[in-house]
């Protein structure tokens, strides 16, 4: 493994590293693509710290996002690895 590869699953794995984010990730998995604020409402937090962590993940390369107007929505990325692909999907199907 080189030294690229370590640096993103690095990041992979602070993405990975909150309660909140998992809850985020398990949102997109159900909900496919949802606004900022549709995924705060659905994790009971609030817009900005939601944002922050949608943010996160979405430099980690776990999610995508588009802008229509003024409201972000994300959704799970289309080019995960099947490692990331497994954990997503383990995420999906673990209880709360």
């Amino acid at each position: 493994m080189n030294h690229e590869n370590i640096r993103h699953l690095e990041k992979v794995m602070k993405g990975l590293g909150n309660s909140r984010r998992l809850r985020i990730i398990r949102a997109l998995v159900k909900g496919k693509e949802l606004s900022v604020g549709d995924i705060a409402e659905s994790i009971e937090l609030s817009f900005t710290a939601t944002s922050k962590h949608l943010n996160l993940l979405y430099k980690s390369d776990m999610l995508d996002r588009r802008q229509k107007s003024l409201v972000v929505y994300y959704r799970i990325a289309d080019d995960l690895s099947d490692f990331m692909k497994y954990i997503v999907s383990t995420i999906s199907n673990s209880r709360e």
